[in-house]
C-alpha cells in the first residue's frame, strides 16, 4: 500500500511539471506621426528608444505595413537600424527647416457669403466713387488782429451728377458759406462753385474743375413706382465718417415735410428706416438695383440722432430742379406774390382758408385786386381776403395753397376764390416767377 502511494505521488509529480515562466512582454515604441495620430508597433528587446517621439512622414496604416512586414526574428536587428535611421533624418530635416508640424496642416476656410450679402457689398463698391464729401467754410474775423480766416462751419454729402462736374446736394448743407470744397472717393480735394439752389426744395447744386476721369455719375432711377418695404440704401459721411453705408426699407410714401429755409412744405418725400445721422444730408438713398432715388434731407428725432425716421426728397422732384439749376441757375416758380397769416391764426377766427396779410401792388395778386389786411383810421383791424380755393381745389392752409402752385407753371392764369367779409368772390390771376435770390 505504501509503494503503491509512493508510486503514485512520483508519478504525479512527473506528468504535472512546473509551468514555463510567461515571455516577457514584447517593449513598445511611441512614434507620432505628422497625422498626430499615436500608433504603437513592437520593437525587438535589445532595442532602447529614444525619449523623445519621432515624427515620421508616414501615414499610419504606411507605417505598420512597412514595419510589420517582415516578423523573421533575424531581421529585427535590421528594422531597428532602419527606424532609427529614418527618424534622425527627418529629425535633422525639420531642424534645418525650422518647421512647426501642427502649422503646416492649418488650413483656413474660405468665407463665403450668401446671395443678397454679395449684392450688398457689390452695390456699396460700384456707388462709392459717386459719393462726395462736402465741406461747409466760414470766414470769421480775429478779434485782436483782424485777420480773415476760414473755418469749418459744418459737412456733409452729395453725389456726381454728371462728367461736366456737377455735383448734386442739400442746400442746407452750403447755407451760408464762403467757400465750399468737394473731397472725391479718391480723397482728391477741389474747390467748388455754387451753380444754383432752391430753397424750396432744399436742393442745390455745385460745381467742381475736376478731371473727367475721376468723376463717375451716380445711375439715376425714378420714384414714381416705389413701393412700401422695398430695400433701400444710403451712402454717406455722418459725423465726419468716410463712406458709410446704411440698409433699411421704405417704411412710408407721400410723406410732406417742410423746407428748412423757407418752410414751404416738399411733397412726395420718402420716408425710411435706414438711418441717417447728421452728414448723411446730401447723399444718394439707392434702390436694390444701385439706381437713385432720393436725396437724404431729414431726421425726424428730437435728439439729432437717427431714430429710425428718415426723408429723403424723391429723384422725379430732384430731376427737375436740377436741370433748370444747370441750365438757368435758378428755378422758375410760380407765385401769387402775397404774405399770409400763420395757420393758427386763421383757426382762431373760426374760418377755413388762407388769410392775405400783404398784397404788393407789383405783384400778381396785387395786379389782380387782392386785399390785404389793414387797419382803419382808429386802429381797428380789418381783415383781408382769405383765400378759399384755386381753380377749384380747396384751400384750407397754407400748404394745401403751395402744394396746388406747384402743380401750375409760370404766366398760367388761376382762379382765386376768396372770402371778401360775408361774400365769396372769383378772382383771376396771372402767376408770375418768383424773384431773384440772393
Amino acid at each position: 500500500m505504501a509503494a503503491s502511494s509512493l508510486i503514485s505521488t512520483n508519478l504525479l509529480s512527473f506528468s504535472l511539471p512546473p509551468p514555463p515562466p510567461p515571455p516577457s512582454p514584447a517593449r513598445k515604441l511611441t512614434i507620432v506621426s505628422l497625422h498626430k495620430i499615436p500608433i504603437r508597433i513592437p520593437s525587438p528587446p535589445h532595442f532602447k528608444p529614444h525619449k523623445r517621439s519621432l515624427l515620421l512622414p508616414y501615414c499610419p496604416p504606411c507605417l505598420n505595413k512597412l514595419l510589420l512586414t517582415n516578423k523573421n526574428p533575424f531581421s529585427s536587428a535590421l528594422d531597428s537600424l532602419l527606424i532609427l535611421c529614418t527618424s534622425l533624418a527627418l529629425a535633422l530635416s525639420l531642424f534645418v527647416a525650422d518647421v512647426d508640424s501642427a502649422s503646416a496642416f492649418v488650413v483656413t476656410p474660405q468665407r463665403k457669403l450668401q446671395t443678397d450679402e454679395l449684392a450688398t457689398v457689390r452695390l456699396f463698391q460700384e456707388n462709392t466713387p459717386s459719393v462726395v464729401y462736402i465741406t461747409n467754410l466760414a470766414a470769421r474775423q480775429d478779434a485782436f488782429t483782424l485777420d480773415v480766416f476760414e473755418v469749418p462751419q459744418g459737412s456733409g454729402s452729395g453725389f456726381v451728377w454728371d462728367k461736366d462736374g456737377n455735383v448734386v446736394t442739400n442746400y442746407h448743407v452750403i447755407r451760408g458759406a464762403s467757400d465750399l470744397r468737394v473731397t472725391l472717393a479718391d480723397q482728391s480735394t477741389f474747390d467748388a462753385k455754387v451753380v444754383g439752389f432752391d430753397q424750396d426744395k432744399d436742393v442745390a447744386v455745385l460745381h467742381v474743375d475736376a478731371p473727367k476721369d475721376k468723376l463717375r455719375p451716380i445711375p439715376v432711377g425714378i420714384s414714381a413706382d416705389l413701393l412700401v418695404g422695398q430695400k433701400v440704401f444710403a451712402i454717406g459721411n455722418p459725423f465726419g465718417l468716410d463712406h458709410t453705408l446704411t440698409t433699411g426699407v421704405i417704411s412710408g410714401l407721400r410723406r410732406e415735410i417742410s423746407s428748412a429755409a423757407t418752410g414751404r412744405p416738399i411733397q412726395d418725400v420718402i420716408q425710411t428706416d435706414a438711418a441717417i445721422n447728421p452728414g448723411n444730408s446730401g447723399g444718394p438713398l439707392l434702390d436694390s438695383s444701385g439706381s437713385l432715388i432720393g436725396i437724404n434731407t431729414a431726421i425726424y428725432s428730437p435728439s439729432g440722432a437717427s431714430s429710425g425716421v428718415g426723408f429723403s426728397i424723391p429723384v422725379d422732384t430732384v430731376n427737375g430742379i436740377v436741370d433748370q439749376l444747370v441750365k438757368f441757375g435758378k428755378v422758375t416758380r410760380p407765385i401769387l406774390g402775397i404774405k399770409f397769416a400763420p395757420d393758427q391764426s386763421v383757426e382762431q377766427l373760426g374760418v377755413s382758408g388762407v388769410l392775405v396779410l400783404d398784397a404788393p401792388a407789383n405783384g400778381p395778386a396785387g395786379k389782380a385786386g387782392l386785399l390785404p389786411t389793414k387797419r382803419d383810421s382808429y386802429g381797428r383791424l380789418i381783415l383781408g381776403d382769405i383765400i378759399t380755393s384755386v381753380n377749384g381745389k380747396k384751400v384750407t392752409n397754407g400748404s394745401d395753397l403751395y402744394r396746388v402752385l406747384d402743380q401750375c407753371n409760370v404766366g398760367d392764369k388761376v382762379i382765386v376764390e376768396v372770402l371778401r367779409g360775408d361774400q365769396k368772390e372769383k378772382i383771376p390771376v396771372v402767376l408770375e416767377p418768383k424773384a431773384d435770390e440772393s
